[in-house]
């Protein structure tokens, strides 16, 4: 897959609309990594590493994660369950749905407890663990980034 300058900024384009950081890209031995980076004192841009090169289209930044969020986000009890992809948040199969899980309820391992939308792809969530979901970290219908917690259980 050879990536062209009209994908990459499809993919800018994605990072500006959804409010993300970051894309990571990756086809056999070619990778492509899409980052808002930004400068003081000049415009933020996007920049692209791969091994073709390509012009890419600045995009606005997003605010950057006070000390006080990370903070707060490790002093959190219980075992995180993480976005294993960029996407939409969603705590239900449907907006007419009940909840796959709530605070205070059990969760087995393997149960379904979100779903992660991705490029008009729907992504089951599963938990790793047994427990109890002791909070939910993030609200229905909101990006979320790789990596980033979504729910604490014990």
């Amino acid at each position: 897959m050879k990536f062209e300058t009209d994908y990459i900024e499809k993919l800018a384009k994605i990072i500006k609309e959804q409010d993300l950081t970051e894309i990571s890209l990756e086809d056999g031995e070619q990778a492509i990594t899409l980052r808002k980076d930004v400068v003081v004192a000049s415009a933020p841009a996007v920049v692209a590493s791969a091994p073709v090169a390509a012009p890419v289209a600045p995009v606005a930044s997003a605010p950057a994660a006070t000390p006080a969020q990370e903070v707060k986000e490790e002093k959190k009890s219980g075992t995180p369950i993480t976005s294993p992809m960029v996407g939409t948040f969603y705590m239900a199969p449907s907006p007419d749905s009940a909840p796959f899980v709530s605070v205070g309820g059990s969760v087995k391992q393997g149960d379904v407890v979100c779903i992660i939308e991705a490029m008009k792809m729907m992504n089951e969530i599963k938990s790793e663990i047994t427990g109890k979901i002791v909070e939910i970290c993030v609200e229905d219908g909101q990006p979320v980034e790789f990596g980033q917690v979504l729910m604490y259980v014990e």
